[in-house]
This record gives structure tokens, sequence and C-alpha cells, in this order.
């Protein structure tokens, strides 16, 4: 298969969810080959981190690249865009440390993907990867994993106490339609746990414009895009993680009660027995 890069610029600016700092970003065509990659603009000498595994350096309530001093937080919902529509190669410029959250979800960045649409590049992608044998990361009950399968899947369960949430159960294939399936979930959170993410510095873009409140009464900013729209979320940002891979393994993806901690350690074991198998 061929690689693909966007055909035309595309621009978007909005808030932080954790820093609550308005940033820039502009996603350019790249080179073939050149893969995924941020560019702080707002920097001496426009420092470039890869959107790859090995430039992930924090995992808490979100995923953040660095390189040295440099960061950019809350990558997943981009790179889940960008990887679940196809484009291989892209060049993301931003003025800030942290990715905007627009409406909490992928679906702004898919639909302008799609309006500018996809150049095809004369170099084919790498030969991908493929699960052999289970590969299985856990924490006490949660877990995620990577099973032999004849196509690419992603399968999620999520198990909340909170009945408007309870347990729900999602899976996609990769050979889907990612735009309307995925993208437009939005994140979400629990009314009781936002007064302290936001005293130990979390959170500070958050509203309810752009991510789902659930309380004990039911969610306060309803109406909801999907009646499973909390668990088609975490598939959004399974796929935004397991992106740093370059590209996606064919595997089925199993994830329980898990976390962007969980999946890029999923994403680090197939790494090192891809590279322990050379």
């Amino acid at each position: 298969m061929q690689q693909h890069t966007i055909a035309a610029e595309i621009s978007q600016s909005g808030v932080g969810l954790h820093n609550g700092v308005s940033t820039h970003v502009r996603i350019l065509p790249a080179e073939a080959g050149s893969g995924r990659y941020f560019v702080r603009v707002d920097l001496p000498d426009l420092p470039i981190i890869p959107a790859q595994v090995a430039a992930v350096n924090q995992t808490v309530l979100s995923t953040q690249l660095g390189r040295g001093e440099v960061c950019i937080r809350t990558v997943e919902h981009l790179l889940a865009a960008l990887g679940g529509m196809g484009v291989d190669n892209a060049r993301i410029e931003i003025d800030g440390s942290e990715v905007p959250l627009l409406d909490g979800s992928a679906q702004v960045w898919t639909h302008s993907i799609a309006q500018v649409g996809l150049v095809s590049q004369a170099i084919s992608n790498p030969v991908a990867l493929v699960v052999k044998e289970p590969i299985w990361i856990h924490d006490n009950d949660a877990f995620v994993c990577a099973l032999p399968a004849s196509k690419t899947r992603f399968s999620y369960e999520i198990d909340f106490s909170v009945s408007a949430i309870g347990n729900q159960w999602h899976s996609w294939s990769l050979s889907a339609n990612f735009a309307e399936e995925i993208a437009p979930a939005r994140t979400f959170g629990l009314l009781q746990q936002i007064e302290h993410l936001q005293k130990t510095g979390l959170i500070k873009g958050g509203s309810l414009n752009n991510a789902l409140v659930c309380g004990s009464g039911g969610w306060l900013n309803p109406p909801l895009r999907f009646e499973n729209e909390p668990v088609r979320h975490k598939i959004l940002d399974l796929v935004g993680d397991l992106s740093l891979l370059g590209t996606f393994p064919q595997a089925h993806f199993l994830a329980y009660k898990a976390s962007h901690n969980l999946h890029i350690q999923l994403a680090r074991k197939i790494l090192q027995l891809q590279v322990s198998k050379v």
C-alpha cells in the first residue's frame, strides 16, 4: 500500500484541556517516509518532536510527547484522526505545548482532513507487523492486549459505578469508517472528580462545551452522539496511542478499563518484540 499525506494545509485553534491555553495548529503536507511529527514554532530553532512511541514522556490523563525540555501534550485525538484517516506523513506546527481539545473528539480533525483530501506518495508503507502470539499488559483488573487476528480490530470495555455510563463494550475494525463511527465520540469525566483534578493543576481548559460530564443523576450536557459514546472515545484514545507505532500492526487489540499508560506500555512491548525478532 502506498503512503499518503494531506493535499493542502489544515488550520485549527483552540484551548488545551489541561493547561487552558489557546494554541494554533497548522497541519502541512510532508514528504514520503517522514512520518507524522510536531514542530514547536513558538520556540527558537523550531524543535521537532516525532509522533513515535520513543518520544512519549508522560501519560497522566493524556499522552505527552517530548524531546529534552520541549513537549507536546494531549496528542492522542489529533493523531487518532491522522492514523484513522490514513495520513502517513504530516508536519504538525503548533505554537504551544498542548494540542487544542476543540469539541473533545476527533471530529473537527477528520472533517478537515476529508475536506482537503489525501495525496498518494511514491513510497510503500513498511510491511505491517503481524502479531503471532498474545501480548498482555495489565494493572490489577485493567488490561490491554494484542491478539493474533486476520485483520486489525480495536475492542474496548469500560465499567463505571455511575449508572449513566455503567458497563459498555464496543468493537471497531480499522477497515470501517473511522470518521463516522469513532471520531465524533467526545472525552468524558465524572462530576465528583473535577474539583480534585483542577486542584492538582489538570483540566484547566475543560468545560461542558468540550467534554461530557456525568454526575450521579446522569449527564450534565446531553444529548450523547452515540448510546455508548464513552467507550467509543476510549477506542479513539487507543487508536491515537497505537498510531505512535507508525503503522497499525495486524492484531486484535482488546482493552478493559485501560489507560493511556497501559496503551503505551503495550506499544512499547510490541516494538521490543519486533526488534528482538530482527
